[in-house]
Order: C-alpha cells, then sequence, then structure tokens
C-alpha cells in the first residue's frame, strides 16, 4: 500500500496495487475509486483532501497495522 499527499493540487492517493492497470473509475463526491479488470479497489482519490479534513491530511496519518485472520 502506498499513500501519497500533493499538497500542490490538494489530493491524497492511496494505492493498494502497484502496477495493475485501472480499467474503471467511479466518482462520488469528490472520491474516486479505480478498479481493476476484475473489479479489484486499485486506488482511492480523494479532491480537495486539505479542505475535506485537514489543512495537511498527512497529520491524519496513524501507521498502526492490526492483523487477524477472519474467523469463519
Amino acid at each position: 500500500m502506498k499513500i501519497e499527499y500533493d499538497p500542490k493540487h490538494d489530493l491524497l492517493n492511496i494505492e493498494f496495487i502497484s502496477k495493475e492497470p485501472i480499467t474503471d473509475s467511479t466518482e462520488l463526491d469528490g472520491v474516486i475509486i479505480d478498479y481493476s479488470k476484475d473489479r479489484r479497489i486499485v486506488a482511492i482519490e480523494i479532491l480537495d483532501a486539505g479542505k475535506r479534513t485537514v489543512n495537511d491530511p498527512t497529520d491524519l496519518l496513524n501507521l498502526t497495522i492490526v492483523k487477524e485472520k477472519a474467523t469463519a
């Protein structure tokens, strides 16, 4: 996973699958979800991220990782 913030354009991008071609995108109220051919989510982009959250969205980063196996 890669998280990028572009302060010049106020864009926040969260990439889940690198080097995967994007075949479809859906936008809902300034949030764009990019999909691969098999409908997996490749990335999520937030337009005007600083206006929607805080001036610098990187201040919101919490890199805590929780790994638990799903129970049946």
